[in-house]
């Protein structure tokens, strides 16, 4: 068995300990977002062999993310709160509302996504992750790897049309619903 993959049944096997520790440092509904995201780094890691300590590792990894998770939040509320209330220091709770079904929304897709790149095959889904979420160019990409540009295109390609159908699979067009503009009125 590899290295990465021993890293990979360490992350499976604390999952759940893992959550338990984020939960400490960021609220309930943003816990699975670090959790998947230290799977996405530990699927990345080119060094798995170099791991002395995988537990540590995954532990430490998942806590670094929680935190920047926090740091970021604090900045974005910071500097959202004016924009938040009207002229009077009331807040528009309609708005409050959609942002919670928005919010919900871009959780329960990105849930899908991450698990139509965990279907990928290992170096496409290295070479995809690279690419669609650090951002890294072809020949970046490529050197790192030790590939060539022509292969990292084609893994790219193919992560994008298996993740779109995937995707596609397990979304169905929701239906519109027509919420009153005020209440006894539709």
């Amino acid at each position: 068995m590899s290295d990465e993959h021993k890293l990979i049944d360490v992350f499976v096997a604390l999952r759940r300990k893992l959550a338990r520790a984020v939960s400490r440092i960021v609220p309930p509904p943003e816990i699975e977002d670090i959790v998947q995201e230290t799977y996405v780094r530990v699927c990345q890691f080119e060094q798995a062999g170099n791991i002395r300590h995988p537990r540590s590792f995954l532990y430490r990894t998942a806590r670094n993310l929680a935190l920047d998770h926090i740091k970021r939040s604090e900045s974005r509320t910071t500097i959202g709160l004016p924009d938040d209330e009207d002229e009077h220091g009331e807040s528009d709770v309609s708005q409050v509302g959609l942002d919670v079904c928005d919010q919900l929304a871009a959780k329960q897709e990105f849930e899908i996504f991450c698990e139509a790149v965990q279907q990928l095959p290992l170096q496409c889904r290295r070479v995809f992750v690279m690419r669609k979420v650090y951002g890294y160019s072809q020949k970046e990409i490529a050197r790192a790897l030790d590939i060539g540009e022509s292969t990292v295109e084609k893994h790219i390609a193919y992560g994008i049309k298996r993740c779109s159908s995937f995707i596609a699979a397990r979304t169905e067009p929701s239906a519109v619903t027509h919420l009153p503009l005020e209440r006894g009125k539709q």
